[in-house]
């Protein structure tokens, strides 16, 4: 009985702490309306609540959704399997990939429309980090989802992405190994 005493009183504590808080300013009106609508559900987004149209070769269609916060952590997922052996650090890579941003949901980059693959060296620094980490042991031939948080991403900001973006990329390893 006491212990259901403790949890009631924990509960009317957490219930006027909500209540004051919803409780604020047209000044904290315009800062909450600068988040994203995603910021507001306590929930992070997992791989499986990013929908991917199209298969491996095809430019995929991304759709982000608005019911879950974006990932704090660095997710992958292989939407398509490959084939052979995974790659390394250290080895050359030609991925096919397209970048939607989480904030506004649209694309940014996308060498699928370009038409011209896109050529590194895994692990050595020619990429953002979620890259060098999210693309070892991608198999050539493997479509695979990378959800990059900013702090693997591009952080502060830069080429052309707003500061604390999350990227959400489709990739097609056109080959893996020289």
């Amino acid at each position: 009985m006491h212990s259901l005493g403790r949890l009631f009183g924990i509960g009317l504590v957490a219930a006027a702490t909500i209540a004051t808080a919803a409780c604020g300013s047209d000044s904290d009106s315009s800062e909450a309306s600068t988040t994203t609508a995603a910021a507001r559900t306590g929930l992070e987004c997992t791989a499986d609540d990013v929908v991917v149209d199209g298969g491996y070769g095809d430019v995929p269609t991304i759709t982000i959704p608005d019911t879950c916060d974006p990932p704090t952590t660095l997710i992958t997922k292989d939407l398509v399997p490959g084939d052979g052996p995974g790659a390394a650090a250290g080895q050359p890579l030609t991925m096919n990939y397209e970048l939607v941003t989480w904030s506004n949901k649209e694309t940014l980059d996308s060498s699928f429309q370009r038409g011209t693959p896109f050529q590194l060296t895994l692990g050595a620094g020619q990429v953002i980090e979620g890259w060098d980490q999210g693309l070892l042991g991608v198999q050539q031939g493997a479509r695979r989802l990378l959800i990059v948080p900013p702090d693997l991403g591009y952080g502060a900001g830069g080429n052309g992405v707003a500061p604390n973006e999350t990227l959400v990329f489709v990739t097609d390893a056109v080959q893996v190994g020289g």
